[in-house]
């Protein structure tokens, strides 16, 4: 039955831009608690750690993993006030990695504005995220439980790890497949993972219930990041945030590259290992024509759509609510957004 309901959300159809706003307002009352709670908890008497932790955090974003620590623990009936607090632990995490992302890879725009890293320097930049880091931190012993903070703890290990298997794997264009995966599992996919998990932690749910809730996070993440690279190439700026062709730029190896590495001629080949290696955009028509040719966005697409699958297959058996279908209209979104 599960099988089932997954292929009917995931479809070869693109998701609409509104695609989130049922989720959205489902969580609307929570999220503006994990808003107000993030807002009290930035403050701080350093005059810049305000000004700058206020505007990452203010710059917009979907915020899909404090979502999903929400919608996790609203599926096992929650019914207290831990779940703001870790959604917004959850959020001061990922702030902090996109602080310290925009100085490693020296980006310009982030979610369509100036980056931090640009408008204050990377010293405030990395000193600011570590500020988010303790914050976040501080927030965890408060929520009393250990095994929140072991999960939280691990997760955090894991994101710093994948941030610099990243740092390995640029400008090397033999990167294989799984040495790709296992980057976009420890850098983006792990948070998901954990925000998934501490809903049901909280919830008072069994191991087998929590490493389920678990492994959806996984793959849902999993899937959100493989979009993202495949977006890398194929969104308009406006919609992307960010230029085209920055993951390039940066010499990062990601699917649709390695894919159209892979498979296209040998003259596509040597253009593309070139470019990886220098982090050029200057053959940037050439590489995109090669890509479309070779078919690495729609095989990158369809990668997301079999990890969205799988995803859900972790949701079976869990009581039917308005929060499990937010949960599938979440997962279908995260593998055919076009933004």
């Amino acid at each position: 039955m599960l099988r089932e309901n997954a292929e009917k959300v995931i479809s070869t159809k693109p998701v609409p831009e509104t695609g989130l706003e049922p989720v959205q307002a489902l969580i609307r009352d929570d999220m503006q608690k994990v808003n107000a709670l993030i807002q009290e908890k930035l403050h701080s008497d350093i005059g810049l750690i305000d000004q700058l932790g206020h505007y990452i955090v203010s710059s917009g974003g979907k915020r899909l993993r404090p979502a999903l620590v929400l919608l996790s623990a609203n599926c096992f009936y929650y019914r207290q006030n831990l779940h703001i607090k870790l959604a917004a632990i959850i959020e001061f995490i990922h702030t902090a990695t996109l602080l310290h992302d925009d100085v490693v890879d020296a980006s310009v725009l982030r979610r369509g504005q100036i980056t931090a890293n640009q408008r204050w320097g990377n010293e405030a930049s990395v000193l600011v995220g570590d500020f988010l880091y303790s914050r976040a931190f501080q927030m965890m012993v408060e929520v009393g439980s250990m095994h929140v903070m072991e999960i939280m703890a691990d997760a955090t290990n894991t994101i710093a790890e994948g941030e610099v298997q990243q740092l390995l794997n640029r400008h090397d264009p033999e990167t294989t497949e799984q040495r790709y995966l296992q980057v976009i599992h420890n850098k983006t996919a792990k948070l998901f993972e954990a925000a998934a998990q501490v809903g049901a932690v909280i919830a008072g749910q069994d191991h087998q219930t929590e490493q389920a809730m678990s492994n959806y996070g996984k793959h849902l993440g999993i899937a959100y990041q493989l979009v993202d690279d495949a977006l890398d190439y194929s969104a308009p700026d406006e919609n992307l945030g960010k230029n085209i062709g920055d993951d390039l730029a940066e010499g990062k190896p990601t699917l649709p590259l390695l894919y159209a590495l892979w498979h296209g001629s040998d003259e596509q080949a040597a253009l593309i290992r070139n470019a990886i290696k220098r982090g050029s955009l200057e053959s940037m028509d050439q590489i995109c024509a090669a890509i479309a040719a070779t078919g690495a966005i729609q095989h990158t697409r369809e990668r997301a759509r079999r990890e969205a699958e799988t995803a859900m297959q972790y949701l079976e058996g869990l009581p039917q609510s308005e929060y499990l279908d937010a949960l599938h209209m979440l997962t279908r979104f995260a593998a055919e957004r076009n933004y």
